[in-house]
């Protein structure tokens, strides 16, 4: 009996062939587990694996997309990751390249907001040490929000009908969008620095959790203890 002549691969060539099969069958797709063996090295890259009972997938994600993340994912944590799958060449293993990741059962925002929480809590930032009692009758105050939003309006008015005589110094930001976090901390820090104010209110109009995400960030908190702002 005669065989066909053998057609002999490199492992490489081999591996390369597996890496294009991959590629361009799974360039697009959505999986869910429990995250483990979290490595958060200093490169910014993410490298975890996702498993569930019967099976475990290698996962990367780069500094690009991991500097997204309005979240922190840890060991344990359920988890939905979009990406597409590759094969890492010098081990030989299928991985999964992970673009968006979001938890599982909980949105990645609130999540977010329940992580900075309890991390600042236990710094201490919420301690009463860094209240002040809110003066029954303000006579001055100062106002941290757009300029030409919804929420000035209503405050002015509040104002006008209930304490007509206040005095009222506005100090408008950006409420939302790139930059806005960073406006509204330097305008808490302006007034707190002012001086001549009662209360200070910083706020906005209603919105989604996405619209109202400047006023969670960790730098207006951090420019919020100071025992004027409210």
């Amino acid at each position: 009996m005669l065989f066909a002549e053998k057609n002999i691969l490199s492992v490489s060539q081999l591996t390369g062939l597996v890496r294009s099969v991959l590629e361009d069958n799974f360039d697009h797709v959505w999986v869910e587990g429990e995250v483990s063996n979290l490595a958060t090295p200093g490169s910014g890259h993410l490298y975890f694996t996702l498993k569930d009972a019967s099976a475990q997938l290698r996962c990367v994600m780069f500094r690009a997309s991991a500097r997204a993340l309005k979240f922190k994912p840890s060991d344990g944590m359920g988890l939905i990751a979009r990406g597409r799958l590759s094969v890492f060449d010098a081990r030989g293993e299928y991985q999964l390249i992970v673009e968006y990741l979001e938890p599982k059962g909980i949105g990645a925002l609130q999540l977010a907001f329940i992580q900075l929480k309890e991390r600042l809590a236990k710094e201490g930032l919420f301690s009463d040490s860094h209240k002040k009692e809110i003066p029954r009758l303000p006579q001055r105050i100062g106002i941290v929000t757009s300029a030409t939003g919804a929420a000035i309006h209503d405050i002015l008015n509040v104002l006008n009908r209930r304490f007509a005589n206040v005095q009222v110094l506005l100090r408008p930001v950006k409420v939302q969008g790139e930059g806005a976090a960073e406006e509204i901390a330097a305008a808490v820090n302006d007034l707190n620095r002012y001086g001549s104010i009662d209360v200070m209110i910083v706020g906005r109009g209603g919105g989604s959790l996405e619209d109202l995400w400047a006023f969670n960030e960790e730098i207006v908190a951090r420019a919020s203890i100071d025992p004027l702002f409210l």
